[in-house]
């Protein structure tokens, strides 16, 4: 009897995976789910609340000499982060007279002072402003504008030099790591966390922080040209630090963090995820592809992080004999392409790639927790009954969402391509960006398929398969992404339109062979009788953009095409690209070190075939 049994329940699952392969991979993830919802249901109830602070002080409870940072040759463990960070708070407490409620905006690069401080602020009950330290000038000043800092802490003196006459003005204090500081209006901080007290503070001082409360302000370029800075809750700083979970992170691992702590990946799913799961973090100053494996060689790291840029880089190093020899395991990012994930795999050995999708304001994300090679995600019923979410038919031309005869959107079939969305409501909330109500609303859309719904414009085309894999297949609207930074094209634009002889700027991405994303394109129109000054506008763009927003090519046209609504056409122009055997508008490439020089076919065909590296 018991063996008409067992052979009945072997033909039962050998049933269900010949049905789902993916059965396990299934199961495991919504078990994790399920526990994850427990954890969050919990917390909302838990009083006082428990914020990721609260796991930080327990697992310093829990494991106090366990190394928390490594940072270079140095270490620290979860009780020396504690005691340091206790020093910078009780500092800022006295000397820049913060409180609960307050924001601080942080200038600063990897590097431990910066988990320090953070958790300092913490601490206080204050909230963290996240700089790209990129940035500078007005797109600097309109940082604090967005939310607000009353306090500045930076290592970067320099940037800092340039807009602190605006800065005193507005009344923001300035702080910089320094032990001793001669400039009228910025204060040293080293000396002072130095003198102060590393004994515990009182978590009265953060009594009244809950789930919904502000914790990060994080930016993301956009349409405005400007950064907009994402309001992170608690309840949001929370579900990202367990995708480490999802992922499959244990507690004896060691992460290699290198990705900006500005950014969501490295502060959210990296550090913060690091301490949900009590393990060791190897935090790196910046990237750097003939360092990646000596480091982890050398710090025994298990799991990494990555953009998909990342990945190339890696596989596009010299091939050494001792590419295998590592104990990486595991892999956590995004933006990967199938034929990189390939290469990786076959270069550097069996490591598990988890390929996430979501953006830092989203409310709407997906793991390829079942390791499909190419894909971003995977569907499953728990995660769409907890974040409802649809791909619509959209008009990529026309830049808007297809429309029945009733005026309702079209959701697409499986296998097509579609605009995600994802319903707004209260187990799935959109806060939006801080003192932006009107960029906000733009990321919302009604009357989607009844009547009064609303949902999240994600601005991104997906398909899902017959399995439910979900694939990622573009970006629209006025943002592409390259090197893992997000560009905004008005943001470009109006610092083109700058230059003496551009009289119109149209700026887009285009794709570029065997590379992720989208690179900068820039077709411009001309004052009368003037020419382009290659040097002058070169000069521009090195002085006030980023390199990655920096337009590679340039296109001269005698008008812009725009659209029967006066739109600027960028999908066309995008699909064209750059091959001068194809455009014979005159086009321009930005030459490292040179400036704006013509563009060749002997230039495009280097590109094409890889060896001029972008």
């Amino acid at each position: 009897v018991f063996m008409i049994i067992y052979i009945c329940l072997a033909l039962l699952l050998l049933l269900l995976y010949l049905r789902n392969p993916y059965i396990c991979q299934d199961l495991s993830y919504t078990i994790t789910a399920i526990k994850i919802a427990i954890r969050m249901s919990k917390f909302k109830k838990q009083k006082p609340f428990y914020s990721i602070l609260d796991c930080f002080l327990d697992q310093v409870a829990r494991q106090p000499h366990k190394k928390f940072i490594v940072f270079e040759e140095s270490s620290y463990t979860y009780s020396q982060a504690d005691k340091e960070s206790n020093r910078v708070a009780r500092a800022l407490s006295k000397h820049a007279q913060l409180k609960e409620g307050d924001t601080v905006a942080l200038f600063l690069g990897n590097e431990p002072q910066f988990v320090w401080i953070w958790l300092a602020l913490t601490k206080l009950g204050c909230n963290a402003s996240l700089l790209n330290y990129n940035i500078r000038s007005k797109s600097l000043l309109h940082c604090f504008s967005c939310c607000e800092a009353k306090v500045l802490v930076a290592d970067l003196r320099g940037a800092v030099e340039e807009v602190l006459p605006t800065l005193n003005q507005q009344g923001v204090r300035v702080f910089i790591l320094s032990e001793d500081c001669d400039v009228e209006g910025i204060e040293s901080l080293s000396d002072k966390i130095q003198q102060a007290s590393d004994q515990p503070l009182s978590p009265q001082l953060r009594a009244n922080i809950n789930l919904k409360s502000p914790a990060l302000y994080i930016y993301t370029s956009g349409t405005t040209g400007l950064p907009k800075a994402a309001v992170i809750n608690h309840e949001r700083l929370w579900m990202a630090s367990f995708v480490q979970a999802v992922a499959g992170v244990r507690s004896d691992d060691i992460i290699y963090v290198y990705l900006p702590l500005y950014h969501s990946s490295g502060f959210l799913m990296g550090l913060c995820g690091a301490i949900e799961k009590g393990i060791t973090v190897v935090l790196r100053r910046k990237f750097s592809a003939s360092h990646f494996w000596n480091d982890c060689r050398k710090y025994n790291v298990t799991v990494i992080q990555y953009i998909g840029e990342i990945m190339r880089y890696l596989c596009n190093t010299p091939k050494r004999d001792n590419d295998r020899d590592h104990k990486v395991r595991l892999a956590l990012g995004n933006g990967i392409r199938a034929d990189t994930w390939t290469d990786f795999l076959q270069r550097f050995g069996a490591i598990r790639i988890c390929e996430c999708y979501g953006a830092t304001e989203g409310n709407i994300g997906f793991v390829n927790y079942a390791g499909k090679v190419g894909a971003i995600g995977k569907e499953n019923f728990l995660h769409k009954m907890g974040c409802p979410y649809a791909l619509i038919r959209y008009d990529t031309e026309k830049e808007e969402p297809v429309k029945d005869s009733r005026g309702f959107c079209i959701e697409v079939p499986r296998g097509e391509t579609g605009l995600l969305i994802a319903r707004i409501a209260e187990r799935s909330p959109f806060i939006g960006y801080a003192k932006n109500s009107q960029q906000t609303e733009k990321k919302k859309v009604r009357d989607v398929f009844v009547k009064g719904d609303l949902y999240f414009n994600s601005g991104d085309l997906l398909k899902i398969d017959n399995e439910g894999f979900v694939f990622f297949q573009d970006r629209i609207g006025d943002t592409f992404r390259w090197k893992g930074e997000n560009v905004a094209t008005t943001e470009v634009a109006d610092h083109l339109l700058m230059v003496d002889c551009i009289k119109e700027a149209n700026v887009y991405g285009v794709k570029v062979p065997g590379h992720e994303g989208r690179i900068g394109m820039a077709a411009l129109t001309l004052k009368e009788n003037m020419d382009f000054d290659g040097k002058a506008a070169y000069q521009h763009v090195k002085n006030f953009l980023p390199s990655y927003a920096r337009p590679r090519f340039i296109r001269i046209q005698d008008a812009l095409v725009v659209t029967g609504t006066f739109k600027q056409m960028k999908v066309k122009l995008g699909e064209e690209g750059f091959n001068p055997a194809v455009i014979r508008d005159p086009l321009f490439y930005l030459e490292d070190n040179k400036g704006y020089v013509p563009m060749t076919q002997e230039i495009f065909s280097s590109i094409a075939e890889g060896r001029i590296r972008l």
